[in-house]
């Protein structure tokens, strides 16, 4: 397998640089070499599972001040890895997956700050996970080879790669990070932190995420998934050791996914209806050009990725959820009153209304009232100034889940700023170069900070 990274989308402008001499090519972090780090320690996994020890592969990019202030971590999306920026060779046709957004005097300035991307456990690009060598298999008494942990990886969640971050944090001796940024799956790992662990991060930048997944969202993942599990050549997850690979499984998830990625706009205007052979074929081979392009996205990624890493980041995905630890807070007496405040504002608000429609319209009112109230408990302990970014066409984590984050946010007088982008690219303009959203989040990470004094106020420092 390939262990390198595939970006959600093939159109990023870094896949079109001349790879010569990018080492002093200004812009660019240049070559970079990444490290492995290992953790002889065992890690307790919210599954209640234990992994023995860990390996984390890490890349750093800039140089870490004296007081180590100056520290960024990056969160990556479900295909992405630790390969943010830069280049591994003078002849590496593909830069990092972020790199149009970390290097010298761009949105996250090197010379200014030192950058840290991490690739999750779980994954398949070097950290622990389904590919790597399961040390129960190591030193048998019956002399059997050593086997990769396959589908015996345990099921992992947003919370165990925070986790994960934090132990790395202290093994690289950074105390507080100066921002936590994350796109997509990486914006929840941020916004996980900022709940998890208030006092380590300075600003959370949350970009094109959601506080948790909706049913729409946890179906197509489902599709996905059953995409890959039903592949004759999955055998249970073990097909390393059968030396087979789901590759058509794994080529239609990607397309499925690839769809939810982009717009109706963005397709037609890329592809219409334009057919490849300018004719009808009558067959069930590809004949649209839209056709062609996602089965060169499927193929492209079932090269470079592996099945059982997608089934285990597309749960730890539908698992997602920030308030999970705070679902009794409507079990309290401060709480119940603040339900049937809540109940009684909805009533007044459609008094003199009847009928099924209007109970219905009510308890979804109340159903968001109560989600609202559960987000702003999770986050009414937190310390960190927030940037929100959310994306005019991104219907797979739309504006309007953005803007709850920001509304419980604002609820409980947390220091946030929201832009939401105007864009034609869809879930997918997280990874592209748009001055406007570049420029929100350089400014955000290098304007002072802002501490909260009162509910809704705050000084600069």
């Amino acid at each position: 397998m390939n262990a390198r990274s595939d970006s959600t989308s093939d159109q990023l402008p870094t896949d079109t640089l001349d790879p010569q001499g990018l080492a002093d090519q200004a812009g660019s972090v240049g070559i970079v070499t990444p490290e492995k780090i290992h953790f002889a320690e065992p890690l307790t996994l919210e599954c209640n599972r234990t992994l023995p020890s860990f390996d984390l592969m890490v890349e750093t990019y800039g140089t870490l001040n004296q007081d180590k202030s100056n520290a960024i971590l990056i969160c990556h999306a479900l295909s992405g890895s630790h390969h943010a920026a830069g280049y591994y060779s003078h002849d590496d046709k593909k830069a990092g997956w972020w790199d149009n957004m970390i290097g010298p005097n761009k949105a996250i300035d090197t010379n200014q700050f030192y950058v840290v991307c991490v690739n999750n456990i779980g994954s398949c690009f070097g950290s622990t996970g389904p590919t790597t060598i399961n040390p129960d298999t190591l030193n048998q008494a019956d002399g059997s080879e050593p086997q990769v942990y396959g589908p015996d990886f345990p099921l992992i969640t947003i919370k165990d790669w925070v986790k994960t971050q934090a132990l790395l944090s202290d093994r690289l001796g950074i105390d507080v990070w100066h921002a936590i940024v994350g796109g997509s799956m990486g914006g929840m790992q941020a916004l996980q932190w900022s709940v998890d662990y208030p006092d380590r991060l300075k600003r959370c930048v949350i970009i094109a995420s959601t506080p948790k997944l909706s049913a729409q969202n946890i179906a197509f993942n489902e599709v996905a998934r059953q995409s890959i599990l039903s592949d004759p050549d999955f055998k249970d997850g073990r097909y390393i050791q059968a030396g087979t690979y789901p590759r058509r499984g794994l080529i239609l998830a990607r397309m499925v996914g690839h769809i939810t990625y982009l717009t109706d706009d963005a397709m037609k205007a890329k592809f219409g209806r334009d057919l490849k052979s300018g004719k009808f074929m009558y067959g069930y081979d590809v004949e649209f050009q839209v056709e062609s392009y996602l089965r060169y996205q499927g193929e492209r990624f079932s090269k470079n990725f592996d099945a059982n890493t997608y089934l285990l980041m597309t749960k730890a995905l539908d698992y997602f959820d920030p308030t999970r630890d705070y679902a009794n807070y409507a079990n309290t007496a401060d709480d119940t009153a603040i339900d049937d405040s809540l109940a009684t504002s909805i009533n007044n608000e459609h008094t003199g209304s009847t009928g099924s429609d209007h109970t219905t319209e009510h308890s979804d009112d109340t159903d968001s009232q109560l989600e609202l109230s559960a987000l702003r408990s999770a986050l009414a302990h937190t310390k960190c100034q927030y940037l929100v970014v959310s994306f005019t066409t991104d219907w797979r984590f739309a504006p309007e889940r953005s803007q709850e984050i920001v509304d419980a946010l604002m609820a409980t007088g947390k220091p946030v700023s929201y832009i939401n982008v105007d864009a034609p690219h869809g879930h997918d303009s997280f990874l592209f170069d748009i001055p406007r959203y570049m420029g929100a989040i350089k400014g955000f990470l290098t304007a002072p900070f802002m501490t909260t004094n009162i509910a809704g106020t705050g000084e600069r420092s």
